[in-house]
């Protein structure tokens, strides 16, 4: 039987969950999930570590604190799967590190964190990619069959999970541009006011009071009339004359 076409269907269920957006998701959640999911869904699998590059940014989760000091030594030795599959853009399989001759100071390292057999796989991720490690405590863990599968399944809810969470982002910025244009139109309006009640003038020739000092002084109307509306509230108290 075929090791990497038997991970659980509770993996493509924790897996799929991660494409639901909600206010506390982000990148990091997403990677976080990732992490745990592989480590309970993928039969042998102990623990899991996912770095993310995207933009020139670097985010990296790891389900246990010794694979985070695993993966910050692989670095620093500048050897180890993680770093060949990403640079090969291939899976690296170590089915035991005792045995493997490749990064001999890797492999030093990986058995005293507990570490027997690795799975690395890179998934291209439109313009991100994910190197994602399995770690098992016995060796052979991830040997007798393809990954491909395993791939393809985290290809595809990863994919869906970075789309939700930039949509969701989206629409927050475009709320949160809405809401300061409505707050500066208010703002806009109290200063008017005050203009209107100093000067007796009408609303068209107090927003053109407003506009011409805005030009003057270079600063935008907005800014502007959060100014004049404070100090006016700072010297009479209460909400500015409409």
């Amino acid at each position: 039987m075929e090791t990497m076409r038997m991970f659980s269907p509770a993996l493509a269920r924790d897996l799929a969950a991660l494409g639901r957006v909600n206010e506390g998701t982000s990148i990091e959640s997403v990677l976080r999930g990732i992490t745990g999911a592989v480590a309970v869904g993928v039969p042998g699998c102990a623990g899991g570590a996912a770095e993310l590059r995207r933009d020139e940014r670097l985010m990296f989760s790891a389900s246990h604190s010794d694979l985070i000091a695993l993966v910050d030594r692989e670095q620093a030795l500048g050897e180890g799967p993680s770093l060949e599959a990403l640079a090969t853009r291939r899976s690296v399989l170590v089915p035991d590190v005792l045995l493997d001759t490749r990064w001999p100071r890797y492999a030093a390292t990986a058995v005293r964190h507990g570490v027997r057999a690795t799975l690395v796989l890179p998934i291209a991720i439109e313009d991100a990619t994910l190197v994602l490690g399995l770690y098992a405590v016995r060796p052979g863990a991830f040997t007798g069959g393809s990954a491909d599968p395993l791939a393809a399944l985290l290809t595809e809810h990863l994919t869906v999970a970075l789309a939700n969470i930039s949509e969701y982002d989206e629409v927050l910025t475009d709320a949160a541009q809405l809401q300061e244009a409505l707050a500066g139109r208010s703002v806009i309006d109290q200063a008017k006011g005050i203009i209107m009640h100093a000067s007796g003038c009408s609303a068209e020739a107090a927003f053109d009071e407003l506009r011409r000092l805005s030009q003057h002084h270079q600063v935008k109307v907005a800014d502007l009339a959060r100014l004049l509306v404070s100090e006016h509230q700072s010297k009479h108290g209460g909400a500015a004359p409409s």
